[in-house]
């Protein structure tokens, strides 16, 4: 998981086991922020459309833009003027693609989790180095 600022520069990176859900790790993604101050808007698809996570995050003074799953029950707690900010999600996904420039991370070698973060580390610094 990777949280970056407006311009693409990864502040914060996590890995976790894939039976994790997604939904579970983002205030755990957000508490373990590295650089920066905490973002106001948090851009996330639609995976992460559960209303006790907004709440979480609007307790930490943070908004969740998600577009609503077709499927849903309740009615919409946002309205179509904050998903226009849900255009700029391009940009989290050309960083996604910066970081699969890194053969290392594509196809995972390292047996240690440990070792696989460190590239993770390691990649997320040369691309927040790019913008010095």
């Amino acid at each position: 998981m990777l949280l970056v600022d407006g311009r693409g520069t990864p502040i914060s990176a996590m890995t976790t086991t894939a039976s994790h859900a997604e939904v579970s790790c983002i205030e755990t993604l957000v508490d373990v922020q590295v650089a920066g101050p905490r973002p106001k808007r948090l851009l996330y698809d639609k995976a992460a459309d559960a209303d006790w996570l907004r709440d979480a995050l609007e307790r930490r003074d943070m908004q969740l833009i998600c577009p609503h799953r077709s499927n849903r029950k309740k009615p919409p707690r946002q309205d179509g003027r904050s998903l226009r900010r849900y255009r700029h999600r391009w940009i989290v996904e050309r960083t996604i693609s910066w970081l699969q420039n890194s053969r290392r991370l594509i196809i995972r070698h390292e047996y240690y989790p440990h070792l696989f973060d460190g590239f993770v580390t390691l990649a997320c610094l040369l691309l927040a180095l790019k913008w010095f």
